[in-house]
């Protein structure tokens, strides 16, 4: 979906004219023009070449998960370049004699506070889950407060 800037425009408006303007006044425009951005997200292609993730962390990791149904493992490239990490997966469609495949990829910016070393990456049920370890220095530490 395309983001779109909306401004309003710069007119001083009379109390007035309010009390006869509907409140529904441009709604249906916004809702069709809303639509259409979705609809043509989708019509561009047969297949869309992104997917969705979810990034969420704990004390000890940060972790992304994407939904890749019906995707082996063998068909899923993980890789970390440059603290961005790249999942590019084989989609194959077939349709009687004919076969094709999309490849559909999503690329994440990693954070500072995260290690390169010891990413691990986890197929099941169609959701990869990749673990991505904390440095030291950013994981939260107990300190004891004492009394004087």
């Amino acid at each position: 979906m395309n983001i779109v800037r909306y401004t309003y425009p710069n007119r001083t408006l009379s109390p007035f004219s309010l009390l006869n303007r509907s409140p529904w006044t441009g709604l249906e425009s916004e809702i069709d023009r809303l639509f259409d951005s979705v609809l043509s997200d989708f019509a561009s292609t047969s297949a869309p070449d992104r997917f969705p993730v979810d990034l969420y962390e704990d004390a000890e990791n940060a972790y992304v998960r994407a939904e890749l149904p019906g995707i082996s493992r063998d068909d899923i490239k993980v890789e970390v370049v440059d603290d961005t990490l790249t999942i590019e997966a084989a989609r194959k469609l077939k349709e009687d004699d004919k076969e094709e495949s999309f490849l559909v990829s999503r690329s994440v910016s990693l954070p500072d506070s995260v290690r390169s070393e010891g990413i691990t990456a986890t197929l099941e049920n169609g959701v990869l889950t990749v673990t991505l370890p904390k440095r030291e220095e950013a994981k939260p530490r107990k300190i004891n407060v004492s009394v004087n």
